[in-house]
């Protein structure tokens, strides 16, 4: 598969764009309707919703509010695993960022992040790493080192290193991420997550690995720290570690993860 972006950093400097958009979209009521979508497990009405919005900001000309939309977007179709439409968006966030120069930006990065992050969803890790790396340079220049951003960037250029094969780049982001999410509220939830991916990444490499086992019993007892939130977010965090423990044959905990899930998905 021909790679979506053949990153050069070069294309993506520039004065930012300041000027104010016209009838600009209300983005934090958007979010906030898109969360409460998530919380009741609605994806599909919330994939419709994006859709929406995206198209309303676009006939506005807010360029800014249709960039929010399109990052959403990513995020929702690496959800519903629609590779067409990932990557379609993808090319257009990144399109968007060109043309009004915000790729030195926070802004332009975070949208970047997550479009690195869906070209890895959708097989193109090799051809993410650059982006990643363009990320960090402009998060390092504007960010404190344990802002909580940089736990998402090294997390996700951790997986992608990890599909590329760069194994001990991988490991070495994982542990930088965590070491961030020590110190956010609820940070367990995430760190649960590394932990799985992490015990893959030894998988990929021997079978046998003791630290496997070690990952997911740290992982078990992350998602049951007393006091961790049982929330949609919580729920989130459990559909993408169910797999791991159903893999490496901790079939119990997955069963009792799952069925939690389910319950706060039902609010009951």
């Amino acid at each position: 598969m021909e790679p979506v972006c053949c990153f050069d950093a070069r294309e993506y400097t520039g004065v930012p764009d300041n000027r104010p958009c016209p009838r600009a979209l209300d983005v934090p009521q958007v979010i906030r309707e898109l969360d409460a979508l998530y919380e009741q497990g609605r994806e599909s009405e919330a994939e419709r919703f994006l859709e929406e919005k995206r198209e309303k900001a676009a006939q506005a000309g807010d360029w800014r509010g249709e960039l929010s939309m399109l990052s959403e977007l990513m995020g929702q179709y690496r959800r519903s695993k629609n590779e067409e439409k990932g990557l379609m968006a993808v090319e257009d966030g990144l399109r968007l960022i060109r043309e009004h120069n915000m790729g030195q930006t926070l802004s332009g990065a975070t949208v970047m992040l997550n479009a690195a992050t869906t070209m890895k969803c959708f097989g193109q890790a090799e051809a993410s790493i650059p982006m990643f790396s363009h990320v960090c340079r402009v998060y390092a220049q504007n960010l404190d080192p344990m802002d909580y951003r940089f736990a998402g960037l090294y997390n996700n250029m951790a997986l992608s290193c990890a599909d590329a094969g760069h194994y001990e780049e991988a490991e070495r982001y994982y542990k930088l991420a965590m070491e961030i999410m020590a110190h956010l509220p609820a940070g367990e939830n995430e760190i649960a997550v590394t932990l799985c991916n992490m015990a893959e990444l030894y998988d990929r490499q021997d079978h046998e690995d003791r630290r496997i086992g070690q990952c997911m019993e740290r992982a078990w007892d992350c998602l049951n720290t007393p006091g961790l939130p049982r929330d949609g977010y919580h729920a989130f965090s459990i559909s993408k570690c169910a797999p791991s423990f159903d893999y490496f044959g901790y079939f119990l905990w997955a069963k009792e993860l799952k069925e939690r899930a389910e319950k706060i998905y039902a609010g009951t």
